[in-house]
């Protein structure tokens, strides 16, 4: 399958997100899909933007990142705002975007998400791949 994946990775956990980005590529390649480019950004919240500015360039999107819940709201409005603006512009712009934001109460749920076992970023591949079809 010749499509161009854009793979967006926040690397404000950067163990988790290595864990993501790992099961991400071994994924796409076990599917046969080689074009893509990676872009890291400090968190999930700048995912939607680097997505939008590159939404005409690739076939299909990975959003991969982990937020943790702290002491204060500020996961509420990171996870809510953030997955949002990832539904908007699959619906918008007619465009698969894997989901592999990881949204969890500690860090240890992040890293059992993350595991070869169990993994986001594949996860988010198995998503996609459907859909690149349309």
């Amino acid at each position: 399958m010749n499509k161009k994946i854009c793979i967006v990775i926040a690397n404000y956990y950067p163990k988790i997100s290595n864990e993501l980005i790992k099961g991400a590529l071994k994924t796409l390649k076990s599917k046969g899909l080689r074009n893509y480019k990676i872009f890291k950004v400090p968190g999930v919240f700048e995912i939607p933007f680097v997505i939008s500015k590159n939404i005409n360039k690739y076939n299909g999107f990975l959003a991969l990142g982990c937020v943790i819940r702290g002491e204060t709201p500020h996961f509420e409005f990171l996870s809510r705002s953030t997955i949002n603006a990832l539904m908007h512009l699959t619906i918008t712009y007619k465009k698969p975007i894997g989901n592999g934001i990881i949204t969890c109460h500690n860090k240890k749920q992040a890293l059992a998400r993350s595991s070869k076992k169990n993994n986001k970023g594949k996860e988010s591949v198995n998503a996609i791949f459907p859909l690149l079809k349309y």
